[in-house]
């Protein structure tokens, strides 16, 4: 039956035109931000899902800034005790060498008084960041663990930071308290009476010395001196470079961590364009039928008059 007041072909046209344009409106929008979950109400568990991987995600961005910044760090305190253990070393050559009798010891010791005066520098300029772990304030009151930010992680009991440690108390250098405690500043004593020794890496003084017994036992012990310094330095330099390595690997690790939170994000809201793509043609060429059969339902209302014609 064909009614003038209710045209049934046409509301079933008009119905399905106006779904298949809330289906192209969506694929457009895929298409063009390249994303099927763009807000909670595209899919809420995803949505949610792939906005905390992404906060995440930014933390870690702050996490590797950090974890540059302290390797940086670590780099230039290795550089520091590398540079004065090889100083340690010559000045400990150039002593062995005023061991042979008849040396200028004066003059040996103007060449150990400047490389004293180079490792002060080097341990003061170990400087990045604002922090130096060679030269300390106050061993007194410094606090002697060093953390590096290493990672960002979330659990069910909420997030938490992970940090690479570094105990300094065996690696500074100087050390401003009135008692210093530092390798290089720290008194040291070998032997007794008149061939006794009492010094620092840094004031130790062979040119008053004789060919003496006793001054060329006190010239041994200044030996000793400096060795043990020496290993104290190459130990702190394990340390460090144990340190250095971790906050290197560690970088890697959340570098390519981000990566895969990336990957994952993307797995949960990006479009897949050639998908899309194809819908998308499908939709507009469904749009055209649609249209053109409401078309034909609006036409037969027309095609009434001729009955009465």
């Amino acid at each position: 039956m064909t009614s003038l007041l209710t045209n049934s072909a046409a509301m079933v046209a008009l119905s399905t035109l106006n779904s298949i344009n809330m289906q192209l409106n969506e694929s457009n929008n895929r298409v063009s931000t390249g994303l099927k979950i763009r807000e909670a109400q595209d899919s809420a568990a995803y949505w949610a899902i792939a906005t905390t991987t992404q906060s995440d995600n930014d933390a870690m961005a702050s996490v590797k800034d950090a974890l540059a910044i302290g390797r940086s760090t670590l780099d230039v305190t290795y550089a520091g005790l590398d540079a004065v253990r090889e100083n340690l070393q010559t000045i400990k050559e150039l002593i062995v060498s005023a061991r042979q009798p008849g040396v200028d010891r004066v003059n040996v010791q103007t060449q150990i008084a400047g490389l004293q005066a180079d490792m002060t520098n080097k341990a003061n300029a170990s400087v990045m960041n604002e922090q130096n772990f060679l030269a300390i304030a106050d061993s007194a009151t410094e606090n002697t663990t060093k953390a590096v930010v290493a990672g960002f992680t979330r659990s069910a009991t909420g997030v938490s930071i992970s940090t690479i440690d570094l105990d300094i108390s065996a690696v500074y250098l100087t050390d401003g308290n009135a008692t210093p405690t530092g390798i290089l500043d720290q008194d040291r004593t070998y032997g007794a009476a008149t061939t006794a020794l009492t010094s620092t890496a840094l004031t130790v003084d062979i040119s008053a010395l004789t060919d003496s017994a006793d001054d060329l036992t006190i010239l041994e012990h200044s030996i000793t001196l400096i060795d043990t310094a020496l290993i104290e330095v190459t130990t702190a330099q394990n340390n460090v470079g144990v340190n250095l390595a971790r906050a290197e690997t560690q970088e890697t690790f959340v570098n390519a961590l981000m990566d895969a939170n990336e990957r994952a994000v993307g797995a949960l809201i990006d479009a897949n364009m050639e998908e899309e793509s194809t819908k998308l043609r499908a939709l507009q060429t469904q749009q055209q039928l649609a249209v053109e059969s409401l078309s034909i339902a609006n036409a037969s209302a027309q095609n009434v008059l001729a009955l009465f014609r």
